[in-house]
C-alpha cells in the first residue's frame, strides 16, 4: 500500500505554530524542512560547516511540512482542517499532495520518535524501545497509529502532567475524545481506579483498545466506547479529561457536570492560544471555575472545578 503525503509550504517564521497545527492531525506523521538556519544548524547538530551547494541554495523563506496519511482515511478532511486553522492563525500556506511506498514511510518515522519522560513519575516509550530507567518511572508503551496521541504533542503533555496530581486509587476517570487512549492509559498506569475512554472514530477506539492491551489494560479497569462524546456516557467521575479542539470543548462542557462528582476535576485542552479566553468564558458560563491555566506552544490547557 501506498502513503498520501501532503506537502504544506508556510513562511519560515511560522514554522513553530504551523508545526503544532499540523501536529494535532496526525502528531506520529509530520517532518519538517526548514532552511532559514541551516549553516548554524550544521554547525550545532554536527559541527562542520562545509555544507552541500544544493542545500545552501534552498529557499530560506519557505518551510515545508509533510503529513502522512493512509489514503483510506480521507485526507480530505484533514487538508480542510489544516486550512481552515491555518487561516485561523493567519498563517499563509500551499498544499500538494504525492504518494510514497510504505517501506519508504516504515523506515522513516522510527528514527524520530523516543522516549519521552513527562510529568514527575510517566515515561512513554515506543514498543521497539529498550529503554534506561534510573528514574524508575512508569512506563507507558505505546506505538505512533492511526489515532491521535502519543503523549509528545504539547496539548496531550500538559494534560499528562495537569491530571498527574489529581490521581489516587479511588480516582475514576473519563476521557472524552480518547484518541489513542493514552490519557486513559496514563492514569490507570499512575495509579487510578477506573478509566473510561470516548471517540466518535472507529479507528481511534480500536487503536484505544489496543494500547491498552500492549500495557495489560482491557475492561473492566479500562473501557472503550464508540459514541458522539457523552453519549454513551453513564456514571460519575472524579477526574474528566477532553483533549480535543475549542469548539468540542465549548459544545461538550454544558453536559459535563452531570458526569462529575463532588469535588470534581475537568481538564481541557488542545485548545490554540487566541481562543484561550472564549473557552474560558464558555466554561465559566456553565459554572466552571478555570482554577489553573497552562500554555506552551501556542496551545492552552485549563484545570476547572464546578462551582
Amino acid at each position: 500500500m501506498d502513503w498520501l503525503e501532503i506537502k504544506i509550504a508556510i513562511p519560515t517564521e511560522t514554522v513553530d505554530e504551523a508545526s503544532a497545527i499540523a501536529n494535532m492531525v496526525v502528531p506520529y506523521g509530520i517532518y519538517i524542512e526548514d532552511y532559514n538556519d541551516l549553516e548554524q544548524g550544521a554547525w550545532e547538530i554536527a559541527h562542520i560547516d562545509l555544507i552541500d551547494e544544493d542545500l545552501l541554495k534552498k529557499d530560506r523563506s519557505t518551510a515545508y511540512i509533510h503529513v502522512y496519511f493512509d489514503p483510506t482515511e480521507n485526507p480530505a478532511e484533514a487538508v480542510a482542517f489544516l486550512k481552515e486553522r491555518y487561516a485561523a492563525a493567519n498563517i499563509s500556506c500551499t498544499v500538494e499532495t504525492n504518494h510514497v511506498h510504505e517501506q519508504d514511510w516504515a523506515n522513516n518515522w522510527k528514527k524520530y520518535f523516543k522516549p519521552l519522560s513527562v510529568g514527575e513519575k510517566l515515561l512513554i516509550c515506543p514498543s521497539w524501545e529498550t529503554v534506561e530507567n534510573p528514574e524508575q518511572r512508569t512506563i507507558l508503551s505505546i506505538d505512533p497509529g492511526m489515532a491521535f496521541g502519543t503523549g509528545g504533542h504539547d496539548t496531550t503533555r500538559m494534560v499528562l502532567e495537569a491530571m498527574e496530581p489529581f490521581i489516587t486509587p479511588d480516582t475514576a476517570v473519563l476521557d472524552v475524545g480518547c484518541g489513542s487512549g493514552v490519557l486513559s492509559i496514563a492514569a490507570l498506569l499512575l495509579g487510578a481506579k477506573n478509566a473510561v475512554g470516548v471517540d466518535i472514530d472507529e479507528l481511534a477506539v480500536k487503536m484505544a483498545v489496543e494500547n491498552g492491551l500492549q500495557n495489560g489494560l482491557q475492561p473492566p479497569k479500562y473501557t472503550i466506547l464508540q459514541g458522539d462524546l457523552v453519549q454513551k456516557i453513564s456514571g460519575t467521575y472524579d477526574l474528566v479529561v477532553a483533549n480535543i479542539v475549542a469548539d468540542a470543548i465549548l459544545l461538550l462542557s454544558p453536559a459535563i457536570p452531570a458526569f462529575l462528582k463532588p469535588d470534581a476535576t475537568y481538564i481541557v485542552s488542545g485548545i490554540l492560544a487566541e481562543r484561550g479566553d472564549e473557552v474560558a468564558n464558555g466554561l465559566s458560563a456553565c459554572g466552571f471555575t478555570v482554577c489553573k491555566r497552562i500554555e506552551r506552544g501556542g496551545w492552552v490547557c485549563l484545570v476547572c472545578r464546578k462551582e
